[in-house]
């Protein structure tokens, strides 16, 4: 057919489009500002040290096999999966932990010693979370959204009250846990999706079955690995993929209201489609011209922003004692952090953070003898990380992961890197520096996040974190599913 697709961004969401569209017949170049593929699931290394930049939680391992049988390929084929064990362990407080197991008799017997009738709860909250997943993936996941109509349609109307789509997460937690730690261990993976848990819409404790049943898997060779896995996929589909190559503009026949290309710094490129997997806001008020956009500027702020981030990566020449893969640690109060993320944009003091230790599972990932470690700490988008305050904060960061972890780190460090606001906005064009793209608060969830498909230009789409289904990597691969449908289906 020689239709010739152009793919911005060779993220996951962009290299699954890219396979996706190749598979159907499309011409696919892929266009890629950074030297690697994978956006933020990207590689860093240093002096033995291989550091996953980005995302770090495997979940939903079925969205990745399914997203591989699409070609008649196991995703084995690609990379190598493990289930943690423990999957993850929770400071409550300085030195004070508890490990969540692939145990349910375990994670029972948790919740129990949190609260009298705590295992009965969680079984029944659990029950719940799992039928909303299979109705929220058999329904809801993989589907485009065209109007409002498609969104209150009968069979959502029925499920959304038994889904508790229109309710909160933290109220309906409430109703069921009253210690802190059960409500937290329920609630924290919220702020992997950019919300605080007050204002998440209920429908997201699916999540704690993603979490507790479902469980927490890790690529070997880390989230890159998978990346790459989808890039090769991509590749062997017949997709080219460009690196060290920025787009700077999309062409417009004004005649038409179509797509014609697209201005790189590598030179002009013609196009039949262009798939947009950049950031959103970013491609809408740089990349187009004011009259092509299908949201104004006054739309991006008037939004709610997921968080940035604060990360640290950190080489010690030493292995840690009270760690394991993942780490949380969640302070008592933790609506404090939360306020400065989410109230009153400001650097949190004594915050609440995650610390990934990859070396523990995947020995290549640091020299022998020596540990890799990943610090996040969410923080409010837009704030000013000038180069002296980040080097302040980040030695108050990690005399405050000390003494969480009950550890000495400082004096162990051989390799140390900062990444936060300014690193996302110019390795990613990310809006805002944010780190995740738009919050899941219920107006902008399904139909209320922004289209697949542009208003204006009939042959210019969108895909990524921004569209539904939301944050995350099997979230972007859902997406990457839903808009190669509508190209294929489309009149390009």
């Amino acid at each position: 057919m020689n239709r010739k697709a152009l793919v911005i961004g060779a993220g996951v969401g962009g290299l699954a489009s890219a396979a996706l569209l190749a598979r159907e017949g499309f011409g696919v170049t892929v266009l890629e500002k950074n030297d690697s593929i994978g956006g933020r699931a990207r590689l860093w290394k240093q002096a033995g040290f291989q550091f996953d930049m980005g995302p770090s939680w495997y979940l939903m391992p079925e969205v990745f096999e399914r997203f591989f049988e699409l070609f008649g390929r196991k995703r084995e084929q690609y990379y190598r999966l493990e289930q943690l064990s423990p999957y993850y362990r929770v400071f409550f407080a300085p030195q004070q932990w508890v490990d969540v197991t692939s145990n349910r008799r375990q994670v029972l017997e948790l919740f129990e010693s949190f609260e009298p009738g705590g295992a009965r709860k969680l079984e029944k909250y659990l029950d719940r979370a799992q039928y909303k997943y299979d109705v929220a993936m058999k329904e809801f996941l993989y589907k485009n959204y065209a109007s409002v109509f498609d969104f209150l349609s009968a069979r959502m109307l029925i499920e959304g009250t038994r889904l508790n789509v229109f309710g909160r997460l933290d109220r309906s937690v409430r109703r069921s846990f009253r210690d802190r730690r059960a409500r937290q261990l329920l609630e924290y993976a919220m702020v992997f999706l950019g919300t605080n848990p007050q204002d998440a819409p209920a429908l997201y404790s699916i999540m704690s079955h993603v979490d507790l049943n479902l469980g927490v898997h890790y690529p070997m060779g880390g989230l890159t690995a998978a990346a790459a896995g989808i890039g090769r996929l991509a590749q062997e589909q017949g997709a080219e993929i460009r690196l060290s190559t920025e787009v700077r503009r999309i062409k417009v026949d004004e005649a038409r209201s179509r797509v014609t290309g697209v201005v790189t710094s590598e030179g002009e490129l013609e196009a039949d489609v262009v798939l947009i997997n950049a950031d959103y806001a970013y491609a809408e008020t740089a990349l187009l011209d004011a009259r092509h956009c299908s949201l104004p500027p006054s739309y991006w702020k008037r939004r709610v922003f997921a968080p940035s981030m604060f990360i640290l990566y950190l080489g010690l020449n030493k292995c840690l004692k009270n760690t394991v893969h993942h780490n949380l640690y969640f302070m008592e109060n933790w609506n404090e952090h939360f306020d400065t993320i989410f109230k009153v944009p400001s650097w949190p003091q004594k915050p609440c953070f995650y610390l990934s230790c990859i070396s523990k599972t995947d020995v290549q990932m640091a020299p022998e003898g020596h540990e890799n470690l990943f610090v996040l700490i969410p923080v409010a988008p837009g704030l000013d990380d000038g180069e002296k305050f980040r080097e302040r904060y980040a030695e108050q960061i990690l005399e405050h992961i000390e003494t969480v972890i009950g550890e000495e780190l400082r004096s162990s460090i051989v390799v140390k890197r900062i990444f936060s606001h300014r690193d996302f906005s110019s390795d990613y064009n990310a809006y805002l520096g944010t780190a995740l793209g738009l919050a899941h608060t219920l107006g902008q969830t399904a139909i209320f996040r922004p289209a697949f498909r542009s208003k204006k230009l009939e042959n210019l789409y969108y895909a990524g974190q921004y569209t539904h289904p939301g944050v995350g990597v099997p979230m972007v691969l859902i997406a990457a599913q839903v808009a190669a449908e509508l190209i294929k289906g489309g009149a390009v």
